[in-house]
């Protein structure tokens, strides 16, 4: 049998365009072999005809006649032909010779190849080119369009709704086509009007609560208010009446006050409602009231009462509705004995359908032994039981699963459902299920059907000639599978076999999935290897861009292959279909591949799972430039990782593991942490590795980078390695937790208290949940109340998991957060999220007793190790930052908030005292600045820097308030921050007043509150106009430099009427210094901040009163002063000269198309109020607009 390629026309346009000139629409005689035109065709042309010139190249047949006509006249003299024309050309022969139906096939084929040309397109997508007048037919003479005359229905207005299949052959298809055109339009809109009754219906009868029902028909009293269909249906019979009765004015001021109604038509009140009798006939049958279809019961399957065991007889229903209290309570007394009968009966019956169902199998077993094993996939190679299993596959196949993927229990295991979703569950017909297997063997082993003969003497060949006028096709492929219908099971496998790889090209590519379980059942029973290749091949092929759901659908058939051949099959097979792949154009496909080799990975043997497939993903993970495809590939690794169990795969997973945390693509680095470290640590746990192989390893290398990157640090490569180590810290405390002398003694009887939802960091996914790893909340419960105990009570001998953290993980870990530089934020950020998961997932009772008396013992916090010389130098470094927000704010309660101010307390002391650097403290308070939970804390850490009897405490104070400021609340800016500013400016040092600068500026910068700006300004107003500052180099300093950096952000009226003045006059008072180093000093602070201050917009006057001769002063200075800088500020000042012409230009034009506008304004009201004078007809008005000739 030819295999046939069915994606041709629809993945390789090169292959496409290689493709030989083939003909169609002709009919090979089987005599011979010569292509000759169709018979009966009314288009095939005379003999004399002309010779064409048109060639085609397709190998598709045109469902139309007058599509094969015209390709069989083109046909003819293909032979002959020389020459080949393009797509376009044959596009518009077809065209013009009015082959609508050829043409819109071969749009469809170019449409499929990725081919569209714009000729078909535009003419396809235009309705022009298919109506005309329908009540006029052409005149004799007339020209037809190139699109050619044809009816279409009101509601068409494109080609998408016209049935061409329904066309025929006979030349004249103008009725036809409108006849098919509204069949189609009558069949879409009977669909579209029984939706419509459905929904409607289902609508009104749900409206109204349910609760309200059962509470006005316990209390009869109550009135039940009127439902929409009721009071529809009401209205409708009402109005009814009045029309029966003549009062015919009443009902049309009935219709008129319920005007939402359509009184002509009953659908309108509910559509798939009954119409009850009218009025007349419910009032005489009022006391018999009619039954709702609703209310009705199926008599087959009710119960009476009399029939019941135990003699048990039903009471007469009550007759009257006033029954006492008494009588109820022995009603329902009878009614709950008999409800307790029934169910007693249906337990019986339940257990007769039980036993019957057991002896139903037990036929079906004993029936279908017999049948021969005609569906083994290996014949003489498989197994018994593989034998066994397929047969029963075949027998069972009337009681589906309704779960997707399921294992029937009554098929061996082996038959599997490969839906994609579960269907509602329908109970097989018993008769059905067991007479099937009888139906097979009396199938296999009937004679060959006799039929009547004749009392004729006709001869054979007579016969023969006299059938043959029978039209029957069987020497084509399709006839041929037509005329034998297959008599076996393994006949229709072999028919599918044939038949799938001509019918899947021919399916629109958005209903292709609907073909994979037809394709895998045939691939997974199929008895010729190369068969179910080419079956596989078209399942990967099937779509050229599977979306999400798609790939879902061939992943979960991909499985269910798997489940049902086994490993063997799975890597001959399934392997080489994604092997193919691996490098395919599109990225949709490669996606497959990868997601694939996941859902695979529990189905395959362990040698290929992990070399053959852990290569073809690394490969992937190195080579593929799609961001989808490489979290696709790094999730399918974290699945092979769960299930490899070669240990020599330990060192190439852990390069995979730096290879992907490298990524730098997001989306892919999520994938690492949420799927692909989990599933690695949990292998390293059972290999014993993860302390001492994998943590030791990522240390080794942050002490690495941080060893080369003294003179600058690679702040991404700390991150991946500090982010890969934080994501091992669950599966290193379920190592801690799993190894503790009282896991053995952890049971699950009795209470176990709810873990706290806090207790450990949200996890980044499923695997990084402590509780997944252990393998239940309650378990993990149960250690976590041991843990605690242990840690409070016993202590860590003989726990050697734990003390490897407390004695080697944590030492090494502060002595690298002692060499990391503490101006990186980044840095500090990273590693005190690191501490602070670390420390909550260990939990309270190890972080006080175990972390910081480590982080204690270093920073040694005491009165008498402050050295005024040298400082301390530890608290210089990171340790102090990390420290504070990495482990004092894990937990919240009092004592640790006031330990942490303790600490920052102590720390600001210390350096102030001592002279170092505070770029420690600096860090810290920056890191809890960014939280607001932590700004009143600081406030009072700074509240006792400010009240410290040390000035350099206090200075030190007045420069912590710049960093804390940003991002504070105003109010408590205005409560707290502002006041302890004042009372520092109030001091006698100046170095403590000039140190509150920077805080006033950022006040000025964020805050919008104006008394508390007006405050801040009158501060600032003192500080330079106050004569005891007059000579205060520092303070002019601080505030040119302040100015410089919050005068962009400040609001334009404080900038406008306070910065710039001021600044004007301290560059005209630095002209007058005398001290060179002052001057230069003063100069070079000017000149930073008028550079960042020439990019706001300053208004014309301030621009010529200030800004200019302040850059004039400034540009005095730096040309004795500083040259190169003097040129800098000459262009600048002939930039701002230039800005300040332009404007006054720009103004006067303003002033010009004002006045032109005002003119313009006026004639617009001149003209239109000459409009509204015009009222008489449409003809005055058009007159307006003619010329005076």
């Amino acid at each position: 049998m030819a295999s046939v390629n069915p994606f041709n026309l629809s993945d390789s346009e090169e292959e496409a365009e290689r493709r030989p000139n083939e003909t169609i629409g002709t009919q090979r005689s089987p005599r011979d072999g010569a292509p000759r035109p169709s018979p009966g065709n009314p288009f095939s042309p005379p003999a004399d005809a002309e010779p064409p010139t048109l060639l085609l190249s397709s190998n598709r047949t045109s469902p139309s006649g007058e599509g094969s006509g015209s390709i069989a006249a083109t046909s003819a003299m293909a032979g002959t032909a020389e020459t080949r024309i393009s797509v376009d050309g044959i596009a518009a022969q077809l065209i013009r010779d009015q082959y609508i139906l050829t043409a819109l096939e071969f749009h469809a084929e170019l449409l499929e190849a990725g081919r569209e040309i714009p000729r078909l397109r535009d003419y396809f997508s235009n309705p022009g080119n298919f109506e005309r007048q329908s009540g006029t037919p052409p005149a004799k003479d007339q020209v037809l369009g190139p699109g050619g005359p044809m009816h279409r229905a009101g509601s068409i207005s494109t080609l998408d709704s016209l049935d061409f299949a329904r066309y025929s052959d006979d030349g004249n298809r103008e009725s036809d086509e409108r006849v098919a055109v509204l069949e189609f339009e009558l069949r879409k809109a009977k669909e579209t009007i029984q939706a419509l009754r459905a929904n409607l219906t289902q609508a009104a009868e749900s409206e109204g609560p349910s609760q309200e029902r059962k509470n006005f028909k316990s209390s009869p009293e109550i009135q039940e208010p009127i439902r929409p269909l009721e009071k529809r249906a009401l209205n409708f019979l009402v109005n009814e009446y009045l029309l029966k009765n003549e009062c015919k004015l009443s009902s049309i001021t009935f219709s008129d006050e319920n005007d939402d109604q359509d009184f002509e038509l009953w659908d309108d009140v509910g559509l798939n409602t009954p119409k009850p009798p009218d009025l007349l006939m419910l009032y005489r049958n009022c006391g018999t009231p009619l039954p709702s279809p609703r209310d009705m019961v199926n008599v087959s399957v009710g119960v009476e009462f009399t029939d019941l065991p135990g003699n048990c007889t039903a009471q007469d229903p009550p007759k009257k509705l006033d029954l006492s209290h008494q009588q109820q309570k022995e009603v329902i007394q009878e009614l709950e004995y008999q409800i307790s009968l029934l169910n007693n009966e249906k337990q019986s019956l339940a257990e007769q359908i039980r036993k019957l169902q057991s002896e139903i199998q037990t036929l079906k077993k004993t029936l279908s032994s017999p049948l021969p094993a005609i569906l083994d996939m290996g014949s003489q190679k498989t197994s018994s039981s593989d034998s066994s299993s397929s047969i029963t596959t075949t027998t069972n196949t009337t009681t589906p699963s309704t779960n997707p993927l399921s294992v029937s229990s009554t098929d061996n295991n082996q038959y599997l459902d490969i839906r994609g979703v579960s269907e509602p569950e329908t109970k097989p017909d018993p008769s059905t299920t067991v007479t099937h297997p009888q139906s097979l063997n009396t199938l296999k082993s009937r004679p060959p059907v006799q039929f009547a003969q004749p009392n004729r003497k006709l001869s054979p060949a007579f016969q023969q000639a006299l059938l043959s006028f029978c039209r029957m096709c069987s020497d084509s492929r399709l006839g041929a599978e037509v005329s034998r219908i297959a008599d076996s099971e393994e006949s229709v496998l072999l028919m599918l076999g044939r038949c799938l790889p001509h019918i899947v090209p021919n399916v629109l590519l958005a209903k292709r999935e609907e073909l994979i379980p037809l394709i895998l059942c045939t691939a997974c029973l199929h008895p010729e290897p190369k068969e179910r290749d080419q079956l596989l091949h078209i399942l990967f092929n099937l779509i050229k861009r599977p979306d999400d759901e798609q790939r879902q659908m061939i992943l979960t058939g991909c499985v269910a292959f798997a489940r049902h051949v086994g490993p063997t099959r799975v890597e001959a097979e399934l392997l080489p279909q994604c092997w193919e792949q691996i490098n395919h154009k599109y990225p949709e496909r490669r996606l497959l591949v990868a997601e694939s080799c996941g859902a695979l990975a529990p189905y395959l043997p362990k040698e290929i799972r992990s070399s053959l497939v852990l290569s073809m993903l690394q490969q992937m993970l190195a080579e593929d430039k799609a961001d989808m495809v490489r979290e696709a590939v790094i999730k399918s690794l974290g699945i092979i990782m769960g299930y490899i169990d070669d240990s020599d795969k330990y060192s190439q997973g852990f390069e995979l593991m730096l290879l992907s945390l490298g990524d730098p693509s997001e989306r892919v680095v999520g994938a690492v942490h949420q799927v692909f470290i989990p599933a690695f640590a949990a292998w390293t746990t059972e290999l014993g590795t993860l302390q001492s192989s994998l943590i030791p390893s990522l240390l080794a290398r942050i002490e690495k980078l941080l060893m080369q990157g003294e003179h600058g640090l690679d702040e991404h490569k700390l991150h991946m390695f500090l982010s890969g180590l934080q994501s091992l810290i669950p599966p290193l405390f379920a190592v801690v937790l799993q190894n503790a002398p009282f896991t053995s003694k952890a049971k699950l009887n009795g209470e176990i208290p709810t873990i706290e939802v806090t207790r450990f960091p949200r996890p980044a996914s499923p695997l990084q949940d402590v509780a997944t790893i252990i393998g239940s909340r309650e378990m993990l419960s149960a250690l976590l109340l041991l843990y605690d105990y242990q840690l409070e009570h016993e202590g860590t001998t003989g726990w050697d998991s734990l003390l490897w953290v407390v004695n080697q993980l944590l030492p090494q870990l502060i002595e690298i957060v002692g060499r990391i530089n503490v101006t990186s934020s980044t840095c500090v950020h990273e590693f005190s999220r690191f501490f602070w998961r670390l420390c909550r997932t260990f939990g309270k009772i190890f972080t006080n007793t175990k972390v910081k008396p480590q982080f204690q013992e270093i920073l040694r916090l005491s009165e008498e190790n402050v050295d005024t010389s040298t400082g301390n130098d530890i608290l210089t470094k990171a340790t102090v930052p990390i420290y504070a927000t990495g482990v004092l704010t894990c937990y919240n309660q009092d004592e640790d908030r006031k330990l942490l101010v303790g600490f920052l307390e102590d720390v600001m002391t210390t350096l102030s005292l001592s002279h170092a650097p505070l770029d420690s403290l600096k860090a810290a308070f920056v890191e809890l600045g960014a939280n607001p939970v932590y700004h009143e804390l600081l406030l009072t850490v700074l509240w006792y820097g400010v009240v410290h009897t040390s000035a350099l405490v206090r200075c030190t104070a007045a420069r912590m308030f710049e960093l804390v400021l940003r991002g504070m609340s105003e109010a408590l800016v205005d409560r707290r921050a502002a006041p302890a500013l004042i009372t520092l400016c109030s001091g006698p040092e100046f170095s403590v007043r000039i140190s509150t600068i920077p805080a006033f500026g950022t006040i000025m910068e964020t805050v919008t509150q104006k008394e508390l700006l007006e405050r801040v300004k009158m501060q600032l107003a003192s500080f330079l106009e106050d004569p005891q500052y007059q000579d205060q180099h520092s303070l002019h300093m601080e505030i040119i430099r302040t100015f410089g950096r919050v005068g962009p952000n400040a609001e334009p009226r404080f900038r406008d009427e306070f910065v710039l003045p001021h600044l004007h006059k301290l560059a005209l008072a630095n002209n007058g210094q005398a001290v060179e180093s002052k001057r230069i000093d003063i100069a070079t602070q000017l000149f930073e901040a008028y550079s960042a201050l020439s990019c706001c917009f300053i208004s014309e006057e301030v621009m010529v009163n200030h800004f200019l001769p302040g850059l004039r002063c400034l540009r005095a200075d730096m040309e004795q002063l500083s040259p190169e800088h003097e040129v800098i500020l000459s262009s600048m000042i002939k930039e701002c000269e230039i800005k300040v012409e332009n404007r006054g230009m720009a103004d006067a034009q303003g002033s010009m198309s004002i006045a032109s506008s005002l003119v313009g304004e006026d004639a617009k009201t001149k003209f239109l109020s000459k409009m509204g004078q015009l009222t008489t007809s449409g003809a005055m008005l058009a007159n307006v607009f003619q010329r005076k000739k």
